[in-house]
């Protein structure tokens, strides 16, 4: 092989890598979404979650989709912002009553 079909397969196996993560992500928020709603938890604002999966979907982003390193960067935030009530609550019971 020459030295661009290397390259382009190197691109290709790191932009299957990275939408893998990305997917794994995504999943992952949409899971903590509904462990928070059935445990009866807040789930934070409701336009963080929907718009860090119409970013996912969508391919206007801040980076050409074959990197999703923009992609990964939000779903992370909304995963950090769902988990958050989760954590203050159950620092709140630990503590006990005041």
């Amino acid at each position: 092989m020459d030295s661009t079909t290397e390259w382009i397969v190197l691109a290709a196996v790191l932009a299957a890598a990275l939408l893998t993560v990305a997917v794994g992500l995504l999943v992952r928020l949409v899971r903590a979404r509904r462990a928070l709603r059935q445990a009866g938890l807040p789930t934070g604002p409701r336009w963080v979650f929907w718009g860090a999966l119409i970013y996912f979907v969508l391919p206007a982003d801040l980076v050409p989709d074959p990197v999703y390193l923009d992609d990964i960067g939000v779903l992370l935030l909304a995963l950090r912002s769902l988990r958050a009530p989760l954590s203050a609550s159950g620092a709140d019971r630990r503590n006990g009553p005041a």
